[in-house]
Parts: structure tokens; C-alpha cells; sequence
């Protein structure tokens, strides 16, 4: 523990010692004086000691002593957090090599396997199939399954409850950011689990389906890339077809 002073105490000490000789020598003076008539040396005195208070206010007011103390992250407690991350996604029944997430006020540590791969976009990803072909292009729709989770390894979404999959063109803006950079390099028939950051995923409020800043995760599939065109019907309406 580091100690702190505000003030030095030891002039103040001194100041103190001196000017209980100056009152002492100044009582002796009293004894051979009459009580009418104050000694000079008595005012003297007392003026003396009232400027000494005056310009020295450690005697009036000592300096109080402050400690601090640094706050250092244990391991102890980064262990516990882990394990009670653990015991909720057992509890969720989140799924097999489930990242972990250690958080502790805004920090997020993310714990997971050799397998995953950090980009430097901050996305994490792991591939289980790679897929065959050619990855998406701006302008294709990509056609997908996912279920997406939180932190604590609850299904917060599901294409495959919801019984078919989605789709989505790219370069519309239609997808959270990191969903997107996550799905741009994938190849039908592959398999990802992708890791999004806050500063990567969706928009946050009472609008949103999402009420925090946390790490989503999502297990996407690939089914299939389609080349999309715009058409024109009867001159002024449009429209845009994939297949």
C-alpha cells in the first residue's frame, strides 16, 4: 500500500517545538511582572504565536493521511467469471467449442480454441467445411442458414425453426457489418462460426432486437451464390431477379 501525504508534517513539528519554548519562556517572564500591567514581552509572545498559526495552518489543520491503492486484474477472479460463463452456456446448451466470453464491466475477453481465426477487422471466425466454388460477389444473393447466439450461449434466432433459409444480395447494406465480412468469403456448401464484435454488429436500443453491446456469434451455412439483374416492366417500374 503506497502512503500519501498531502502535506509534509515535519515542519510543522518543528514550528510546533519552537513555539512551545517561546510560551514557556514567556510564563517565566509573567512570574516577575505585577498582574496590572501586561509585559511586553508577553504581547510579544502571543503576536509571535498567532502569526505562526496564522502562516502555518498544519497546526490548525494536520494533513490527513490518504492511501491508494492500484486496482490489479487476479486471476482468481478472471477464472471464476470463466467459470461462470461455462455453467451458463452448459445451462443454454450452447453448442460444441462454444467460445467463452470474460466480462468484467465494459471489457470483454474472448477465450477460445487455436481453431478460430482473429481478422483485422476484429471478426472471429471458424471454418468447419470450407464449401466448393466461388465466394460472393457485390450484387449476388446469397442464400444461408444461421442461428445466432449470445454471449451466454442462449439461440437468440434461427432460420432453421423458422423453416426456410434467408436471403440477402450483397452490398446492400442489409446484413450487420460483420455478418457480412464474415459470409463475403465463404463458398457454398460451407460451414462458419463467426464471432462479431460490438463495434461490428447491429445497432443497440428499444427499436432493435438487440438491447446491448455484446459479442454475437453465428453458425452460418452456404447454400448457394445467384447472379441477380435488374429488369424493367412497362417502362417505369423495375425490379431485380436472381437465379
Amino acid at each position: 500500500m503506497v502512503m500519501i501525504l498531502s502535506t509534509p508534517l515535519y515542519p510543522c513539528l518543528t514550528l510546533l517545538r519552537e513555539t512551545k519554548v517561546s510560551l514557556s519562556r514567556s510564563k517565566r517572564s509573567l512570574c516577575c511582572c505585577s498582574v496590572s500591567e501586561e509585559p511586553k514581552d508577553q504581547s510579544l509572545s502571543r503576536r509571535s504565536v498567532v502569526y505562526v498559526l496564522a502562516t502555518t495552518p498544519c497546526l490548525l489543520f494536520p494533513a490527513l493521511i490518504s492511501s491508494a491503492k492500484t486496482k490489479s486484474k487476479s486471476p482468481y477472479d478472471e477464472r471464476r467469471l470463466l467459470e461462470q460463463n461455462k455453467r451458463i452456456q452448459r445451462e443454454n446448451n450452447a453448442p460444441d467449442e462454444f467460445p467463452n466470453f470474460v466480462r468484467e464491466g465494459f471489457e470483454v475477453k474472448v477465450v477460445a480454441s487455436d481453431n478460430y481465426v482473429k481478422a483485422d477487422s476484429g471478426l472471429i471466425y471458424r471454418d468447419f467445411n470450407l464449401g466448393q466454388g466461388d465466394c460472393p460477389k457485390d450484387g449476388q444473393q446469397v442464400i444461408f442458414h444461421y442461428i445466432g447466439y449470445n454471449e451466454s450461449g442462449r439461440r437468440i434466432d434461427s432460420t432453421y425453426i423458422q423453416g426456410s433459409p434467408a436471403r440477402i444480395r450483397m452490398g446492400t447494406n442489409a446484413l450487420v457489418p460483420g455478418f457480412e465480412m464474415g459470409i463475403r468469403d465463404m463458398k457454398p456448401g460451407g460451414r462458419r462460426r463467426i464471432i462479431i464484435p460490438p463495434e461490428l454488429g447491429p445497432p443497440v436500443g428499444p427499436s432493435t432486437f438487440f438491447s446491448s453491446k455484446q459479442f454475437e456469434v453465428f453458425d452460418v451455412e452456404l447454400l448457394s451464390i445467384q447472379n441477380c439483374e435488374r429488369r424493367t416492366i412497362i417502362g417505369f417500374y423495375s425490379d431485380v431477379t436472381c437465379s
